[in-house]
């Protein structure tokens, strides 16, 4: 009889094979890091003997399960910000609070975090996507686990880059460090289409041909992203991405919720997998993946949980059943991907979806021994019926859960043994994990309590303040602007017609400020809306600086910007207390008077309605000294060039028509 380390006896063996063996009264041989036998418990026990013997009467042995996506540090931004929609929670809360805290140490703390959640689900492989990846690496490796580890490389700055040049530096050397480890497996993982540049994408796939390693990728997580793939480009987000040669990489595709069947047949010829994230793309109401279609096209589908921030955990068990029942609700069919399909999702098939079959997801001779034995028989999953031999993978899908999992091994090594975790330190992990919690609490705290932090948080904003003397008046007089422009002091240097559309935020008190999105849109000589569209955002104050005489005013600006996001998003990051709408069309000129730049906007409200039209005249200015200056030279056009008399001159902000109900 041949010696080996460990024989697990006695339970019921799925070995989720080629040819999906089953073993009622079954044995897994392990040796070292292998599994050396698979079988009935007579025929193993009488070839091998061992040091240790476990008995499994009453559990299931089976292959570790298989999270074929995920970002594992993020498990200490779990719960921050939920039930907002995909670019709000993170552009407006994930990447500022990532931007504020994401270090190594963050990393190795997270992921010690997220491998004890997994250990503890029967979780032993998993593919990760995410910043320091060599610590998130180093962490899962002393863990125990064995991971696709995915540095993330952006087109802006991240946590541990400037540049996306930088990011691929460190790419390359976390390749060249970890390449052969017995663990880890590392990749190249561009986020996303939307979050990089054809140059970006290009350059991640020829890194990971290289080198000969997987490449992870979001793709056509949401139908934003794929309406403005087809804006930008004229191309579908998976023609885009195969027409610049990603697909030369072994590709893992996270979502692929909103893919057509010419897409799916993309994915199957180039041998792409994906990476199914059910209970995430229901959370952030992305959608649902057409998984049974690429199934039936032959694509390669695992199941993932994607990160503990947008779940918000790492059961795969609960990943399993929702993938399964969704595809039936999906399609209306309830013999749509059964529970053997789920469980194969999550096991051999998820291994081969990560470009790992060859070393694990099944229970065979010559695998790596990823081996999980859970409680057959808790109060959940009784009682057992032996009538349809699939009824066991039912039990494991639909009843079963991950509190059910006793032992883990991986690599032949015993990570969890008795549902007791033997290679973290839980209650270390707990109390760490709590105190960066509360950091993170302050930062956000404080953020949300002040609109100019909120407003920076976004990134983009250029710090700067903007003063400029101001003064409106109603108009009475149709030739206001002609007398204007043939005043021999004043000098014509540009003209423009547009419509303008405001939305103020307004906030609890008036020291709070007020921040308001503008849209223009350029009207041309035939009163059509062209193509340049300009849109900013602008942080006010409400009281003025200054008054000077006869309804002069200096307006303080402390914050301006593009806006490089849809007006729905600061809606819902900001949170407003009350909101204004403010429409005009506006015909500005751009006038010299005295040497001095002045802008003259001629104003017709929409909304609110008003009959009257406006006149707004403006010039910037920097110092005390030039605001008096600028606010007499203002006077002068008032009174000598325009003659607008004081009673027709208004001290309020347009929004004040808003506000006052006009």
């Amino acid at each position: 009889m041949a010696q080996v380390d460990t024989l697990l006896v006695g339970g019921v063996v799925l070995t989720m094979n080629g040819a999906l063996d089953l073993y009622r009264d079954g044995a897994v041989a392990i040796k070292d890091d292998q599994i050396v036998a698979v079988g009935p418990a007579g025929l193993v026990q009488a070839d091998y003997t061992a040091d240790e013997v476990i008995d499994c009467q009453g559990k299931i042995i089976m292959p570790g399960l298989v999270n074929a996506h995920t970002h594992v540090p993020m498990t200490l931004l779990r719960a921050i910000a939920d039930d907002l929609r995909l670019d709000v929670w993170l552009m407006g809360y994930m990447m500022p609070t990532e931007r504020e805290f994401v270090t190594p140490e963050f990393c190795r703390l997270g992921t010690k975090l997220a491998c004890a959640e997994m250990i503890r689900g029967g979780t032993t492989l998993f593919a990760d996507m995410y910043y320091y990846e060599a610590d998130v690496a180093a962490a899962t490796a002393e863990a125990g686990l064995r991971a696709l580890c995915g540095e993330s490389i952006l087109k802006f700055p991240t946590p541990d880059a400037e540049s996306y040049d930088e990011s691929l530096a460190y790419t390359r050397k976390f390749i060249e460090d970890w390449k052969g480890h017995p663990l880890i497996v590392p990749c190249v993982a561009p986020h996303a289409p939307y979050t990089t540049t054809d140059e970006i994408l290009r350059a991640c796939a020829d890194l990971a041909v290289e080198y000969d390693v997987p490449l992870q990728v979001h793709l056509a997580e949401t139908r934003l992203e794929v309406d403005e793939s087809w804006a930008q480009f004229e191309k579908r987000v998976i023609t885009r991405v195969a027409d610049l040669g990603v697909f030369n990489a072994k590709t893992l595709a996270a979502h692929c919720v909103h893919v057509d069947s010419e897409e799916i047949r993309l994915l199957h010829k180039h041998g792409a997998s994906v990476a199914h994230n059910p209970s995430s793309n229901l959370k952030l109401a992305s959608g649902i993946a057409p998984v049974v279609e690429m199934l039936e096209r032959g694509v390669k589908v695992a199941v993932g949980t994607d990160g503990p921030a947008s779940n918000n955990d790492l059961d795969m068990f609960e990943e399993m059943r929702l993938a399964a029942l969704l595809a039936k609700g999906a399609t209306f069919d309830p013999t749509a991907l059964p529970a053997k399909q789920a469980l194969l999702m999550a096991t051999r098939q998820g291994a081969e979806a990560v470009y790992m079959g060859d070393i694990t997801g099944s229970l065979e001779p010559g695998k790596r021994a990823d081996v999980i034995v859970i409680d057959h028989a808790p109060l959940h999953n009784i009682p057992h019926f032996e009538r349809d031999p699939d009824s066991v993978y039912s039990q494991i899908v639909y009843a079963s859960s991950a509190s059910d999992v006793e032992h883990v091994i991986v690599n032949g090594r015993w990570l969890m043994r008795d549902r007791a975790l033997l290679t973290v330190d839980e209650a270390a992990i707990r109390r760490e994990a709590e105190a960066v919690a509360r950091q993170i609490d302050r930062f956000l705290i404080a953020r949300e309590g002040n609109v100019v932090n909120k407003l920076v948080a976004i990134g983009g904003l250029q710090q700067e303040e903007s003063f400029e003397i101001q003064v409106k008046a109603v108009v009475k007089d149709g030739d206001l602007i002609e007398r204007l422009l043939a005043h021999p002091a004043v000098q014509l240097v540009k003209h423009n017609h547009y419509r303008q559309y405001d939305t103020y935020f307004l906030f609890n008190g008036e020291e709070d400020g007020r921040v308001r999105y503008r849209e223009d849109d350029f009207i041309d000589e035939q009163g059509n809306v062209t193509a340049n569209v300009r849109t900013r955002l602008t942080y006010t104050i409400p009281e003025k600086a200054r008054e000077f005489d006869e309804a002069v005013l200096l307006s303080h600006s402390r914050f301006i910007a593009p806006a490089d996001r849809p007006l729905r998003f600061y809606r819902e990051y900001f949170q407003a207390l009350k909101e204004c709408e403010v429409h005009k069309d506006r015909m500005r000129w751009h006038v010299l008077y005295k040497g001095v730049l002045f802008y003259v906007n001629l104003d017709q409200m929409i909304l609110p309605e008003a009959p009257e039209q406006y006149i707004e005249i403006k010039s910037r200015t920097w110092s005390q000294r030039d605001a008096e200056y600028k606010a007499g030279l203002t006077s002068e056009i008032l009174n000598d060039v325009l003659g607008i008399p004081a009673e027709a001159r208004v001290r309020m902000e347009y929004v004040d028509l808003c506000t006052m109900g006009a």
